[in-house]
């Protein structure tokens, strides 16, 4: 898939040297084609990072994907320069009126706040509601799954006793949905959250859809209103270091961080971690953008339907 996105952003340079077909602003004019508009709501701290993940995850398919980031215009980040939000993020204000055929809401290190804590939530509750309107499918990753299962049907995060790090095991509920169409019986994907939406509480409320679930993990992936919400509760868009830059920060801060699960060859961190989570991880994005984005969206979108 080519991937759209301002020629001078820094993942550019790096997915090019994966051979991901990354196209700017200038050729994809000349494509007498109607993109796939992805809204990225990214509230992490490490936003380029981020960036090259999630655009290497929406990388695998025929579709033209036009990118557009954004950033929450009431929380200040410490981690990103202004030079680079000034230059490739917008703010709500800026895109509100406009209708897109996807979006993600990122994770977002707060877990330990109550959401109303955090600085930027009236904010993210506007956008939210604003999805129900403007958006074909918007897709919730870890932090941002439990914060719209919180404000769309009111499920409550809960504390874990220690930090859910590391791969789990996971198993497919209903592989004929096509969300997970491709997935094979049981796949591994990470984890690194310190809250949970418990499973329990959201199966007894009914109008979610569990499509993956694991014995050790609970809750990965679900759906509400025929795919127009899709909830993820991990990371699948981690690249093989991700867990282990996690694991060395936190010893360096002395903080009580245990090693994570089934991702070191031997549970030896001078050992290389095997990337074994990449193909579903694909497989899910690639599945959100075909059957859940462009064959749902119209060619000229006005407004989304319900």
């Amino acid at each position: 898939m080519p991937i759209k996105v301002q020629k001078d952003l820094p993942a550019r340079e790096i997915l090019e040297k994966e051979n991901i077909f990354v196209m700017d602003e200038t050729r994809a004019l000349h494509q007498d084609i109607r993109p796939i508009q992805i809204l990225i709501l990214n509230l992490m701290p490490l936003k380029e990072e981020t960036e090259l993940q999630l655009l290497r995850s929406l990388s695998n398919t025929p579709l033209q994907v036009d990118v557009t980031f954004m950033a929450p215009a009431s929380h200040e980040s410490k981690n990103t320069s202004t030079s680079h939000l000034n230059k490739f993020y917008v703010d709500f204000s800026q895109i509100r009126r406009k209708n897109f055929d996807g979006m993600i809401i990122t994770g977002a290190p707060v877990e330990h706040m109550e959401f109303e804590e955090v600085d930027y939530w009236e904010e993210l509750v506007e956008i939210m509601e604003w999805t129900k309107t403007h958006v074909t499918s918007t897709m919730h990753l870890c932090w941002g799954a439990q914060a719209g299962l919180y404000y769309h049907f009111g499920l409550q995060k809960k504390q874990l006793p220690e930090k859910m790090f590391g791969l789990f095991w996971h198993k497919v509920n209903n592989r004929k949905i096509p969300l997970v169409r491709g997935f094979d019986d049981r796949f591994l994907a990470p984890h690194s959250r310190h809250t949970e939406v418990p499973i329990e509480d959201i199966r007894a409320d009914g109008r979610i859809t569990i499509l993956a679930e694991s014995e050790e993990a609970g809750f990965f992936l679900g759906m509400a209103n025929d795919g127009r919400q899709i909830f993820v509760m991990g990371h699948p868009e981690y690249d093989r270091v991700t867990l282990d830059g996690e694991y060395k920060r936190d010893l360096g801060k002395g903080l009580d961080i245990q090693l994570p699960k089934n991702y070191y060859q031997g549970d030896n961190v001078e050992n290389k971690p095997l990337l074994m989570w990449r193909a579903h991880a694909n497989n899910l994005y690639t599945n959100w953008l075909n059957y859940y984005v462009y064959q749902v969206t119209p060619y000229d979108m006005i407004g989304t339907p319900f």
